[in-house]
């Protein structure tokens, strides 16, 4: 068994250290740089740990340099094959302008068992595990899902709330929504933390959905899985460029609608520490002599915890 305690333990430092290293450029207004340093500081520790990794989800191609690449090696080589998927900085905007929201988050898996996503948008979906399975699906009507949801939790429609990234593609569902009533978390950025809200009931998040980066909704499921959550997407493919791009990595079927067990097969682990505060994980504290980081981790297999870290002031 490659994903164990020990790789937990090395995968927590990489995200925490990665959020260390945007704390000196929060609030300061330069989304790149403090997204540079988050990069460069996971690629560095990733490149310390004993395993022989490969970037199956990344922030471009080989020729987007400094970003961690999708098919970027990284590791001694003397280990586990792995697949990673990373986001250094998710939320790059929440840092600059320091506001809540922004995390370091990877996710992690043996070899050929997380989806290898293009960088292009998804259509997604993500319940609770409270909710039946077949009570939510990405091709039924709004109406239907937040109904299904909603007799499923035995509440009124105006009780539930769904949480979208408010941008303009999103504006007929939005209107939809209010007119049956339904209670709106608009967020601006950070969808990996959206859909990571239905996760818990107290969050108060029925339903996540909506168009946003595949990427991250791969990187979503890893932790979905580990709470028996419920996830789908369907990439979308604007451009013959984005299309060719896919073929590439081998999806013949550009319609497909994914379940969770086709994102993420088997076991994975998921990191995601604070840099920002969020409503999972908490900032990154600067105390005395030393960084202070919280770091949600699941592990299918074992564990879900929030991980508090120190790290020595260098």
């Amino acid at each position: 068994m490659s994903l164990n305690k020990d790789l937990i333990n090395s995968l927590v430092k990489v995200t925490s250290r990665a959020a260390i290293n945007c704390y000196q450029y929060l609030g300061k207004g330069d989304k790149k740089l403090a997204d540079k340093a988050a990069t460069d500081s996971m690629r560095n520790d990733l490149n310390n740990l004993k395993i022989n990794g490969e970037v199956v989800i990344g922030e471009g191609e080989l020729d987007e340099a400094p970003m961690l690449y999708i098919g970027e090696k990284l590791g001694k080589g003397n280990g586990p094959n792995l697949d990673i998927a990373v986001d250094p900085l998710e939320g790059t905007n929440f840092a600059a302008k320091n506001i809540p929201g922004a995390i370091s988050v990877l996710a992690i898996s043996d070899k050929g068992n997380l989806f290898n996503a293009p960088e292009t948008y998804m259509n997604k979906i993500a319940v609770g595990k409270d909710v039946p399975f077949d009570a939510t699906d990405l091709d039924y009507p709004i109406k239907k899902n937040i109904s299904n949801i909603a007799e499923a939790k035995n509440k009124n429609l105006n009780e539930l709330t769904v949480c979208i990234l408010d941008r303009p593609r999103h504006k007929e569902i939005i209107e939809e929504l209010k007119s049956l009533k339904v209670n709106l978390k608009l967020i601006s950025d950070g969808d990996i933390c959206g859909a990571l809200l239905v996760t818990d009931n107290r969050y108060n998040i029925d339903l996540f959905l909506g168009i946003g980066g595949g990427p991250e909704g791969v990187i979503s499921a890893a932790a979905l899985d580990a709470y028996g959550c419920k996830f789908q997407g369907r990439f979308l493919f604007a451009t013959d460029q984005d299309k060719s791009r896919a073929k590439k990595m081998g999806i013949s079927d550009l319609n497909k609608k994914y379940e969770l067990n086709e994102i993420v097969k088997g076991d994975s682990i998921f990191c995601a520490t604070g840099i920002t505060n969020t409503e999972m994980v908490a900032a990154v504290k600067k105390e005395n002599t030393k960084f202070i980081t919280e770091t949600l981790v699941t592990h299918k297999e074992s564990t879900i915890e929030i991980i508090k870290s120190e790290e020595p002031i260098a």
